[in-house]
């Protein structure tokens, strides 16, 4: 089942049962996903690498903005993107845990042999191809730089 067969039946299910919040989160999604099956060279299709793109840039604009609401106080907006987060997320991979990812990220720079922050080009390049969609690119980096900086 393709995301977007997902979403549409998830849609159904929250208009019927009057879930607001859930309803705005799918409609979210549906609403990039038509949009990134219309741009040029997309065919009408998306693959899952793809699908898996869209989600996580979902998620980091809500973030950004629940971040902001934040900064400024207003509640009721930052809750309304705490729910469209959580709605996304549903069609996501587990993330992984910072012990894991530091694991993982330490495994990555003996494989490629870095030995300095030089190397990050390198190291980010193979850890974002492993790691897409279990971890946020800005927690691989981070955790990059923490291991290459010891």
């Amino acid at each position: 089942m393709s995301l977007e067969e997902k979403v549409m039946s998830l849609m159904k299910e929250a208009m019927k049962a009057k879930d607001e919040a859930l309803l705005r989160g799918v409609r979210a999604i549906k609403a990039e996903i038509i949009k990134a099956k219309t741009e040029p060279g997309a065919n009408g299709q998306l693959n899952e690498d793809a699908e898996l793109k869209l989600l996580q840039k979902l998620v980091k604009q809500r973030k950004d903005s629940l971040e902001i609401y934040q900064q400024q106080q207003r509640e009721d907006l930052a809750q309304k993107e705490r729910e469209e987060i959580a709605v996304i997320e549903k069609f996501l991979p587990e993330q992984m845990s910072e012990q894991e990812l530091h694991k993982e990220v330490a495994a990555i720079i003996v494989a490629v042999g870095a030995a300095s922050p030089k190397d990050m080009g390198k190291v980010m390049g193979e850890a974002n191809k492993k790691l897409a969609g279990k971890a946020e690119g800005k927690a691989i980096a981070d955790a990059v730089k923490a291991l290459l900086n010891k």
